[in-house]
């Protein structure tokens, strides 16, 4: 056998995404993406191939969970070039400096914990913002979508728009000599949402596929729904005197949100209310969004044209700690958009001490929660919840909205993948693995089971 891939993360998962593809004496890895919730010591393995050999390293998108872990590679060996798309080089610039940021101060306060109690102190911060400045020399490729990139000879590259975030691709390898196919989904994106292209169809004679299954088992509510839950949300919520938490990524659906509060503001929608983007990384996230409008769909380039699509009165944007600290004096009519998402550090954690425990305050959850986040344990039910050293009830109101999602349902993955007419192969990742038996089900009757595989993690799997 001369191709063989190796599976490094997002397999029976949904983070660490990272996929070695060996064709012959070509090594290229397809992300290198971060473990986060229950399997982040994952991350303190020493990477499971020799980085010198790897001539290439293809990022699909800036989230944290498919490129967190480039700095390791580079200190570990990696001399290689790295292939994305603009925006995808820019954002993860912020997002791994962001990164090194928070892992540094969860070790301070871990090692005070285990200074005070007398325990063996934490392992440290993966990397420092000095290992990602460092690592930024390798983005060496900025590759347009749709535009075929020659590694050598025999081999082709290819980024297609995935429909996911700002300059998210999925990836097309050709191995030219054996005339094969390999299409890599990266994370696929919701139809029909705000500010990003849907995605596109992957070519028809594709050989192997690499699809996602974050929501392989369900669908999501179309997003105009979802708009109207949460605008109900928040009239009732305000109604009540109480405040709206969204702990929310700083990377697409932060500015999602936003697109949609202005939109409901020019409608005169929007309860009289304050809105507070208090996240830094979203701030900045913004500012990139307004660089590359040309990765728009053509509702939202042409209202580019017009105005600023994310920002509108009542608005304000934190960036300060004490302007966010102040935040928590307001005890109603806030609609409050802090980081991190599935509530394992950040800001969020702050206002959710000040208002997970009053009746009259929501909880929103607009993303996907892996198992072993505290939102995880927020949305199956838990009633108490310990943070910065008190235990606190439950009490708030708690939503989810997964049509903001940028992950699409289980319909828009099997709209994607069924353009593929008859592969020799499909793998199912990036997936919890019950989510992925359920879509395994929907798609054997097309393809046949023989011909779908779910791999473990560090499987090596040869393909001819």
């Amino acid at each position: 056998m001369e191709t063989k891939v190796a599976f490094y993360g997002a397999a029976k998962g949904v983070t660490g995404s990272s996929f070695l593809l060996s064709i012959r004496d070509n090594k290229i890895l397809i992300d290198c993406g971060l473990f986060q919730g229950q399997e982040f010591d994952n991350n303190h393995q020493p990477y499971p191939c020799k980085l010198k050999d790897i001539s290439y390293l293809i990022f699909t998108h800036a989230h944290i969970d498919h490129c967190g872990r480039f700095p390791c590679l580079v200190n570990e060996g990696f001399r290689g070039k790295v292939i994305a798309t603009k925006p995808t080089f820019q954002i993860a610039k912020i997002m791994l400096l962001d990164a090194a940021k928070v892992m540094r101060e969860h070790y301070k306060t871990l090692y005070k914990k285990s200074i005070r109690k007398g325990t063996a102190p934490p392992l440290p911060p993966l990397y420092d913002e000095l290992d990602v400045t460092e690592s930024y020399k390798y983005f060496q490729i900025e590759l347009p979508y749709n535009t075929p990139y020659l590694i050598n000879k025999e081999l082709k590259i290819t980024l297609r728009d995935a429909g996911h975030i700002l300059g998210s691709a999925f990836v097309e390898i050709e191995d030219l000599k054996r005339s094969k196919k390999f299409i890599f989904s990266g994370d696929l994106g919701n139809r029909n949402k705000p500010i990003v292209r849907d995605f596109d169809t992957p070519p028809q004679d594709a050989d192997y596929v690499f699809i996602e299954t974050t929501y392989g088992d369900r669908n999501h509510k179309s997003f105009e729904e979802s708009k109207l839950e949460f605008l109900q949300v928040i009239q009732e919520t305000v109604k009540r005197g109480g405040n709206v938490l969204i702990p929310t990524f700083a990377l697409e659906r932060a500015q999602e949100i936003l697109f949609v509060l202005r939109e409901f503001y020019e409608r005169n929608l929007l309860s009289p209310c304050y809105v507070f983007l208090d996240s830094p990384l979203a701030i900045k996230a913004t500012k990139i969004f307004k660089d590359n409008p040309s990765f728009y769909d053509e509702e939202a380039w042409k209202l580019f044209q017009e105005k600023d699509p994310f920002h509108f009165p009542y608005l304000y944007l934190t960036e300060d700690k004490e302007d966010s600290k102040a935040i928590n004096q307001i005890k109603s009519s806030a609609i409050i958009i802090a980081g991190n998402g599935t509530l394992t550090g950040g800001r969020i954690l702050h206002h959710l001490k000040n208002n997970i425990w009053r009746e009259e305050c929501s909880l929103v959850f607009v993303g996907f929660q892996p198992q072993g986040t505290l939102g995880r344990k927020i949305v199956d039910g838990l009633d108490r919840i310990s943070l910065f050293g008190e235990d606190l009830p439950v009490r708030a109101r708690v939503y989810t909205i997964n049509g903001f999602s940028s992950h699409g349902g289980q319909q828009e993955l099997l709209e994607w993948l069924f353009s593929v007419k008859n592969p020799e192969k499909i793998f199912l990742i990036h997936g919890e693995f019950e989510k992925m038996r359920v879509f395994m089900e929907k798609i054997a009757p097309r393809y046949g089971a023989d011909k779908i595989h779910i791999p473990n993690l560090m499987e090596e799997i040869p393909l001819y």
